[in-house]
């Protein structure tokens, strides 16, 4: 028998599976396919930025069970490209190495540690389910003294997708936590060292982006960088400091630190260099996707670091990790359709297509579909294995269908 291991069961790692599943069934192969993750849930990510975090994650049994796919839990400690192997730490005590004949790196990415004075000790982030909940819970705590200076001012640092969709939704946390009068005069602040909100987000949704922050009574400070945080204040460069309890960082991701480890040429946000077919560029047998793998969705644009991205680019790299192993052809992977929706909290969302981003709905159209998005069409599939494999099938060559989030 051989073996295909994923290391990580996000978006990437579980549509991996998916995509591997689907040839090896097709071809009654003698393989094992293997899921290794710290988490034995796919925690949805995009999602984080919303109130009641203890929902957002769904158990990845249902959907590897049925098709095969073994899970094993454990802290992914090292990958041996030479001895083909992965080591992991099974209840932070025993040690087990799997080995493999491909491997697919599917560890996503993790949050930028800004060089911020006192941000590691007394800043927050959404960025993991852990911290989600945590943040949630200072929320509730924070919004209960209010005795204390700071505790209906909330600072947050990135102006990017992240920042807008959590600026525009916090005053409904709020809400949730301490009612509607507490939330209507809560003071939220966003930071952007850039002379705009949303850099990356280009021209044309930017004036909606504004629109709704404006709406949502949200105080934006451009061109400006947070210098310090305190257990009770934040400085930022304009010389000001605010009084807050609440300082949250959401200001960009990298690849997380294990892609450190394969000898393999990374870029500036530390994702593995691949070729067409997903494969590492100089390792033997190493596959990458998702937030892991800097690779091309068309001749022109990489993929950005989002699920949107991370669901096809999986299915591409377990399809091929798992041709390579049987020798059939490999697919090329190639998403040239590009869609965004981003939540913009009251004011509904705001749907756009292309790389230029072009405005297809905004409001409560956009909101609708948003919580399509959300709720339904992120998650992976379950039922019977047919029901499963038809629901990942992987597109017709010529034309590369695409999932739409964000």
């Amino acid at each position: 028998m051989k073996d295909i291991v994923i290391v990580g069961g996000g978006f990437a790692g579980v549509w991996a599976a998916l995509g591997a599943a689907g040839q090896i069934i097709e071809h009654e192969a003698d393989v094992k396919i293997t899921v290794v993750s710290k988490d034995s849930y796919l925690n949805v990510r995009p999602r984080f930025y919303e109130k009641d975090p203890t929902a957002l994650r769904t158990p990845l049994a249902p959907t590897l069970d049925p098709i095969d796919v073994e899970f094993v839990k454990g802290k992914i400690v090292s990958i041996d490209t030479t001895a083909q192997t992965v080591e992991l730490a099974e209840a932070e005590v025993r040690t087990k190495f799997l080995s493999y004949d491909r491997v697919i790196l599917a560890t996503g990415s993790e949050l930028k540690e800004l060089p911020i004075p006192g941000l590691a000790e007394h800043g927050w982030n959404i960025d993991t389910y852990e911290a989600a909940i945590a943040f949630d819970q200072h929320l509730r705590m924070t919004l209960q003294s209010s005795f204390t200076p700071g505790h209906n001012t909330f600072v947050i640092i990135g102006g990017g997708f992240t920042g807008i969709e959590l600026a525009t939704e916090m005053r409904e946390r709020i809400t949730e936590h301490s009612g509607t009068m507490i939330a209507k005069n809560a003071r939220v602040i966003l930071v952007e060292r850039a002379s705009m909100v949303g850099p990356d987000l280009g021209t044309n949704p930017r004036p909606a982006v504004e629109e709704a922050l404006r709406k949502a009574d949200i105080e934006v400070k451009l061109g400006m960088s947070v210098d310090a945080v305190s257990s009770d204040s934040v400085t930022i460069s304009s010389g000001e400091t605010i009084s807050t309890r609440t300082v949250v960082s959401a200001a960009g991701i990298q690849a997380t630190a294990l892609h450190k480890q394969p000898p393999a040429s990374r870029d500036e946000l530390g994702r593995v260099v691949t070729d067409d077919n997903l494969r590492v560029v100089g390792v033997r047998n190493v596959f990458a996707a998702g937030d892991a793998a800097r690779a091309y969705v068309d001749d022109e644009h990489l993929a950005l670091m989002s699920c949107q991205h991370a669901m096809e680019m999986g299915k591409f790299a377990g399809h091929n990790a798992a041709c390579d192993l049987l020798g059939l052809p490999l697919r090329p992977y190639r998403q040239p359709i590009y869609l965004t929706c981003i939540d913009l909290g009251r004011s509904g969302a705001l749907f756009t297509s292309g790389w230029d981003r072009q405005i297809q709905k905004t409001g409560d159209d956009a909101k609708d579909l948003k919580r399509q998005i959300n709720t339904q069409w992120i998650y992976p599939p379950v039922g019977t294995r047919e029901e499963i494999l038809a629901a990942v099938a992987m597109p017709p060559k010529e034309t590369e269908e695409v999932s739409i989030a964000n």
